[in-house]
């Protein structure tokens, strides 16, 4: 048990210590705001306030957790004890606002504020203060909240947070469920003139050969299952089941085989819904593919992805906790791994335009295949070595490490040619001890 006092209590001061004591650490804690109780209490105790009081821990705050406005303000990030920082006080104990600080990473307050979208209406990664400030491949809460447990158990040795234990949640993506199969005749000759207008023969002999019998490159889901059998674990499926458009390619929904792969993933493993890119202009077709979905597997899905990882603060959120979903995976970066949170723990929602903490879990990723190949441009070696380095600190901070993976990227065929060992490298490194 461990006592906080603050001079007032807010909703967001209510989440962050709940994020931290009961999330991270797994020990009980009291708020107070009453003095008196607090000076005489035995317990180990923190200082939530601008004065000083002897036998505490003493934490400056800054002004953001007990306002209600999102403000644009500068942020001077400095280092600390090899730690980069920001929002400093003059505390004694710990130069920062570190609640303050994990708060503004978490709540994801900065993508509240003005910024330059890009094609898809994304935050990208090199607009986030981790990525300008040179922390954005560090699980830096988790870091700082490890680093506060050590910084407590120095003051009072009976403090003693509960060790959390490394967890690994593989993820995978169905955008394109099969190459050239079960497209259509429309779909299949207008892919075959393209081909052959580019003069790529050896696509349009794969693509024939695939509708003669031979296996579709992009089924490569036994294979999958059997990589993953080796550990014991089974990935969460995500399926993209939206109309047919731009940026919606995947199979006709009234295909029976379509229908018949999500069936059978289902009754091994979790299938949860990809909400297509049109989505997020209606509600009721995201409602739709949700009905779809469920329909097929016969139960309700609890978990979400947003497909090319659209996410706008809160109406993608507020949209899913409408629809019932109790888990996102899509708070991470295409154009860059990493932490976007600055956290490798899932945490709850915390809608800042409503000042609530909601029922939806996030579940940020640090890593997607096409962010290594396409965005970032690695060879594998590189991707292999970027993957263990995140990997590498997840595992420090005994943290959560999830991973964005598409059917297609290990099926060895187009520009996912060779980059089949890079998943089996980063499952070695996950098991390693």
């Amino acid at each position: 048990m461990i006592l906080i006092y603050t001079q007032n209590t807010t909703a967001r001061l209510e989440y962050i210590l709940k994020f931290v004591f009961e999330d991270m650490y797994k020990v009980e804690y009291q708020v107070t705001t009453d003095m008196n109780r607090f000076e005489k209490s035995s317990l180990p105790k923190i200082n939530y306030s601008s004065d000083p009081i002897p036998g505490s821990f003493h934490i400056i705050p800054v002004e953001l957790l007990f306002e209600t406005d999102i403000i644009q303000t500068k942020i001077n990030v400095e280092s600390w004890n090899n730690q980069k920082i920001f929002f400093q006080t003059k505390s004694k104990d710990l130069p920062f606002d570190i609640l303050a600080a994990s708060f503004y990473l978490i709540s994801r307050y900065e993508e509240y504020l003005p910024f330059n979208a890009d094609q898809h209406g994304r935050f990208e990664a090199n607009q986030s203060l981790a990525f300008k400030n040179g922390f954005l491949y560090d699980p830096i809460v988790d870091q700082w909240v490890c680093m506060l447990a050590g910084l407590l158990h120095q003051k009072f040795h009976d403090f003693k947070a509960c060790e959390r234990e490394f967890k690994f949640i593989p993820t995978i993506d169905i955008d394109n469920a099969y190459a050239y199969l079960y497209k259509g005749t429309v779909r299949t000759i207008g892919a075959a003139m393209r081909d052959l207008f580019k003069m790529d023969v050896a696509e349009n002999v794969k693509r024939f050969q695939a509708l003669a019998g031979e296996k579709d490159p992009f089924d490569t889901y036994s294979y999958i299952d059997s990589l993953h059998a080796q550990y014991g674990i089974s990935p969460v499926w995500f399926f993209l089941v939206g109309n047919y458009n731009t940026y919606d390619k995947n199979l006709p929904l009234d295909n029976d085989a379509f229908q018949s792969l999500i069936k059978e993933i289902s009754q091994r493993a979790e299938v949860a819904i990809h909400p297509s890119y049109e989505s997020n202009q209606s509600f009721e077709q995201l409602k739709s593919e949700y009905d779809y979905l469920s329909g097929i597997i016969g139960k309700p899905i609890t978990k979400s992805r947003q497909h090319f990882l659209k996410l706008l603060f809160s109406e993608t959120y507020q949209n899913l906790i409408k629809l019932g979903i109790k888990e996102d995976y899509t708070l991470g970066y295409a154009s860059d791994v990493g932490f976007r949170a600055g956290t490798c723990t899932p945490f709850m929602f915390y809608d800042l335009y409503n000042e609530i903490e909601t029922e939806l879990r996030i579940f940020p990723f640090q890593v997607m295949d096409v962010t290594l190949n396409q965005y970032l441009k690695l060879s594998v070696e590189e991707a292999e070595k970027k993957i263990k380095e995140l990997i590498d600190k997840i595992k420090a901070v005994n943290g959560t490490f999830i991973c964005l993976w598409h059917n297609e990227s290990l099926s060895d065929h187009g520009y996912w040619k060779g980059w089949e060992p890079v998943y089996k490298k980063m499952l070695e490194v996950v098991f390693q001890k």
